[in-house]
């Protein structure tokens, strides 16, 4: 599954890179079902999973290029942003939420001026974004390089939302997404079949 998870990755890469539209609609929604359908076999049915099923519409919804549907799909993420913070909540340390608090900060003055109508909701999702990746550093170094790369894709696609895009960038968004979604259900899968074995 997870083989199948990369194939699809590069395919996707490519598409995007190349502009391949009708590619991506295809690839891109795959992403998130593959990841769910690994994190299922191995008896991991939670809020991991139902963060993906949010992953995979939102997905959807950002392959429309128009304002409605970038709301639609960050709604649609935010969702994945809720299940992931209540799933890695038990493992929560202080510290991190101290530095994903400056870079929210940062980030949001930054692109507030840029974003107009987009700012609020932005600001919002950008917050529920932070404290995933916050709780993801207390599960495992990996879910934590995760949640800091779904920090990353999500600024990257900010930067976008603001006109403030570069060359490469669509690509560059896709590839830390998908890194993040591999590291978060990877890191999630092993560190909780390994709580099952202990306890």
């Amino acid at each position: 599954m997870l083989t199948l998870f990369a194939v699809v990755a590069v395919v996707e890469l490519v598409a995007v890179a190349l502009g391949w539209t009708a590619l991506q609609w295809v690839a891109k929604p795959l992403l998130a079902p593959l990841l769910a359908g690994y994190a299922l076999r191995r008896g991991r049915p939670d809020l991991v999973t139902a963060a993906l099923a949010f992953a995979t519409a939102g997905d959807i919804a950002l392959l429309v290029d128009d304002d409605l549907a970038f709301l639609v799909g960050m709604g649609f993420f935010l969702g994945t942003q809720v299940c992931l913070i209540v799933a890695f909540a038990p493992w929560a340390r202080p510290r991190p939420f101290v530095g994903y608090a400056v870079v929210w900060v940062v980030a949001n003055v930054l692109l507030w001026d840029r974003l107009g109508d987009l700012a609020v909701p932005v600001a919002v999702y950008s917050l529920a974004l932070s404290a995933m990746a916050a709780t993801a550093a207390g599960v495992s170094r990996r879910t934590a390089a995760g949640g800091a790369l779904f920090l990353v894709s999500d600024l990257l696609i900010g930067l976008g939302a603001a006109d403030a895009g570069f060359p490469g960038r669509d690509v560059l968004v896709m590839a830390t997404y998908s890194a993040a979604l591999y590291l978060i259900v990877t890191g999630w899968v092993g560190r909780t079949n390994v709580r099952t074995r202990t306890f």
